[in-house]
């Protein structure tokens, strides 16, 4: 599809004092750039997603004061310095064309320090800290924080400001009877819960006028308990637009709500048809978000009038480029978003600056460039799992002559693998960006070979990038021919009509096997309405919330899955800080059995002896027993060219498989084709 196919997407939007060139709005994304303090650096992650044609950006998060701030230093615009900083970033993405708006977060009992305050003492539970309920001098005090840092905003050259009023933050804390047990003009029926977030924007549009863009992040759906319902959520739209709003952005469920949102499992545009509700209720322009990822789904959402708008945020960080390649019928170039959450959100979560697993570039295109090479190299890489595949691009892009060699008939190692788990389908659409992006950049490809390190000798750089092979570990009865490696059983190569399976290791892997044996193929994330009753959303113009009274309705299965690990921990603690949680919840939904501080005694007819914490033997029956007990690299070429002392680069499992993920593996990759 070229721009005249999209012809929804590249629709202008004139709002009278501002024209929109298409309908793509860059969403808000906590990065961690803006507290660095190095605006350059800033100033260039935002400046090349203006270049790449997106109409609108928000920036991530500005506190309006040292309460609301998501955490402790967060950004706001506190000094001479934030101001200078953030004026340099208005006027570079100006110089390029670009129009940017400052999303303005107050996180009430979110923000993680002692002095958070909230409309009432009540704690959240995702922070160890009980806010401070606001007293009638101290609400007055937020409004006029807020509106303030809206005139900053302006008076530093942003195009506008982002209200944040959902995800469970400040001004949705007012809206709902769970977060608001006040008895004051502020508390108890709608009208009055409604009336900090229709004053908030009041005084904002009264101070900064009718020519500067006012969106309002609204809560469609709360998805926990006791949340807005559908009469209230509508009557706040359009007391919102009343306001002064000029623009309506879609929010979707708490931070602390059991309903996964953005991640990979969540099926594309989960969550559009509730957006679509709102629409002809207001008469202003309404934004749809949450797992848009591509240009074809961002189509058919405006196509079906879900929306006027559409919010991506995590696709900017996967390709600056997404709109002008969508524009010049480039679709298959696009970086793919795979919503894995590693690099972005887990960052954010663990305060690190955020990346992106397909593109190690983002938020660090002052430090990491693909200049082209001075002396283009002949380079050989072997393996052709993400490591690899990233090295040979970017070597390749940059002008060096690339052979890529894979013993597999196909490209991808682990990432193939992936692809198969149920919910994990994104995985697919990267092998294929893979794949386009090899001929794309000239790689040579050699599939089904595998070249002995003779071979090799003839090429300038030798990148080993030969992966991993499963840990074996030392338990008696390891040769029954009940035991299968998580290679083995993924591809299917075991006795498929067994019903019963103790999965041996409980790291990533084994719950990647456990959610493969539970689904039987039937991906939940492929179909909108199966995902809705699995997790238990509904629409909140029947419950409260969008919850179902009834919960989550999991898929009984006919298969019994043990999961075991030998640490005492937690099983699942450390999967990703954003997204572990769901693994763990969609087990237990199943059923699944989880059992930690094991010690493996014997495999044997019956299935595996273990000793279990409390020190009992205990007798796991399993017609299959599937090892997931970790990975060891494939070396035999690096030992080969060591012992002619021939100089070569080791990169992904190859290199340590120690805490190894694609995340890694890409951004080792890319790294070296960048050093060469």
């Amino acid at each position: 599809m070229a721009e005249t196919e999209f012809k929804h997407l590249f629709e202008p939007l004139d709002l009278g004092f501002i024209t929109l060139e298409n309908r793509i709005i860059m969403g808000s994304m906590h990065t961690g750039l803006e507290e660095t303090g190095d605006w350059n650096r800033v100033a260039k992650f935002y400046s090349e997603r203006a270049r790449g044609g997106v109409s609108l950006m928000v920036t991530g998060g500005i506190a309006p004061n040292r309460e609301g701030a998501v955490f402790p230093n967060a950004a706001g615009l506190f000094s001479k310095e934030d101001l200078e900083g953030h004026k340099y970033l208005t006027g570079e993405v100006h110089n390029v064309g670009g129009k940017i708006t400052m999303q303005i977060l107050h996180a009430g009992r979110y923000a993680y320090g002692e002095s958070c305050v909230a409309p009432s003492a009540i704690k959240s539970p995702i922070s160890p800290f009980v806010p401070h309920e606001l007293d009638e001098e101290g609400i007055e005090k937020q409004i006029s924080d807020i509106t303030d840092t809206a005139v900053k905003a302006r008076d530093i050259g942003y195009d506008g400001v982002e209200i944040m009023g959902s995800e469970g933050y400040f001004l949705n804390q007012f809206l709902v009877k769970r977060t608001n047990h006040r008895t004051d003009k502020w508390g108890g029926c709608y009208q009055n819960r409604m009336k900090l977030p229709i004053e908030v924007v009041k005084r904002i549009v009264n101070a900064v006028g009718d020519d500067f863009l006012v969106i309002y992040r609204l809560s469609m759906i709360d998805l926990v308990p006791d949340g807005s319902n559908w009469e209230e959520i509508v009557q706040l739209a359009q007391e919102v637009e009343k306001a002064g709003a000029k623009i309506i952005n879609t929010g979707i469920g708490w931070h602390e709500a059991k309903v996964p949102t953005i991640a990979t499992s969540v099926p594309r545009f989960a969550f559009a048809w509730v957006t679509k509700k709102l629409m002809g209720k207001v008469d202003i322009p309404i934004v749809a978000s949450n797992r848009i990822n591509s240009p074809e789904t961002a189509e058919m959402v405006l196509a079906d009038g879900c929306a006027d708008l559409v919010s991506m945020a995590r696709p900017f960080l996967a390709d600056a480029e997404f709109v002008n390649k969508a524009r010049n019928g480039q679709s298959k170039f696009i970086a793919p978003c795979i919503a894995c959450n590693q690099a972005c959100l887990d960052h954010t979560f663990n305060m690190k600056i955020s990346t992106c697993l397909v593109n190690p570039r983002s938020c660090h295109e002052t430090e990491l460039n693909y200049e082209q090479a001075t002396e283009p190299k002949s380079i050989c890489i072997v393996g052709a799992g993400p490591a690899g595949l990233s090295a040979a691009i970017t070597a390749s892009l940059r002008g060096h002559s690339v052979t890529l060699f894979e013993k597999d008939t196909k490209i991808g190692g682990q990432l193939q693998l992936a692809s198969r788990i149920p919910g994990k389908e994104e995985f697919i659409g990267l092998l294929d960006w893979y794949k386009t992006m090899l001929s794309e950049a000239g790689v040579k490809l050699q599939l089904g070979t595998s070249p002995n390190y003779q071979e090799l000798l003839k090429f300038d750089h030798i990148i080993l990038a030969t992966g991993v092979k499963p840990n074996i570990p030392a338990i008696k009865g390891l040769d029954h021919p009940s035991v299968v490696t998580y290679n083995d059983l993924i591809w299917d190569n075991y006795d498929t009509e067994c019903k019963s399976f103790a999965i041996v290791g409980a790291g990533g892997i084994g719950f990647d096997v456990a959610e493969y044996l539970s689904q039987d193929g039937k991906s939940p994330t492929l179909n909108i309405e199966t995902w809705k009753r699995l997790w238990g959303v509904t629409d909140p113009e029947t419950h409260r919330g969008g919850i179902s009274p009834e919960g989550q309705k999991p898929i009984p299965i006919d298969r019994t899955i043990t999961l075991m690990q030998r640490s005492n921990e937690r099983i699942g603690r450390k999967l990703g800080k954003t997204t572990g949680w769901i693994h763990r919840s969609f087990l237990n939904m199943k059923g699944i059995q989880m059992i930690s501080g094991v010690t493996y005694k014997q495999i044997n007819e019956k299935g595996i002896l273990i000793t279990n914490r409390e020190g009992n033997t205990q007798q796991i029956d399993a017609c299959t027993i599937v090892l997931c007990t970790g990975q060891n690299p494939e070396l035999s070429l690096a030992s080969e060219l060591s012992s002619i002392g021939r100089e070569f680069h080791l990169i992904g499992g190859s290199k340590n498989t120690a805490g190894l993920d694609a995340k890694i593996a890409i951004d080792q990759g890319t790294r070296l084709a960048v050093s060469l």
